[in-house]
């Protein structure tokens, strides 16, 4: 059985785009829930980390939360952000967390040094048939 992926506050903080004391807060205020390590450290689900990813675009209208989308023709785009980015050679592997859900792509290591993708990232997925494409918002 996996063993669900755990971040450390600063992790956490960097991939929900808010700042490290006020994930503390959240802490210690109960507001999220963590896991603590033999040594008494902090470590938050990734399903936590999900939870909490969409709250600022959370209750508005469908054309107000698109306004970044480029404009494309596919329809699929899946807004979410990078949760892990591994380049080896000539290719990399983005892993991005939306809704609750996990989606990698494939895609080309100049796409990444071009798009300047960095983890913690909003990004959307553009799924197409087979393929997930990335686009930096």
């Amino acid at each position: 059985m996996p063993t669900a992926k755990l971040f450390t506050p600063r992790d956490a903080a960097q991939v929900l785009g808010i700042s490290y004391p006020t994930l503390k807060q959240w802490i210690y205020k109960n507001q999220i829930r963590t896991v603590k390590t033999a040594g008494g450290h902090h470590r938050i689900p990734e399903k936590e980390v999900d939870r909490f990813l969409y709250r600022a675009t959370e209750g508005k209208e469908v054309a107000e939360r698109r306004t970044n989308f480029r404009r494309i023709s596919g329809r699929n785009q899946l807004v979410g952000r990078v949760t892990d980015i591994k380049v080896s050679g000539l290719i990399a592997q983005i892993e991005l967390s939306i809704g609750g859900q996990r989606i990698t792509s494939i895609i080309t290591a100049d796409a990444v040094r071009e798009m300047r993708l960095k983890k913690g990232q909003t990004v959307a997925a553009l799924v197409k048939s087979t393929e997930v494409m990335i686009v930096r918002l």
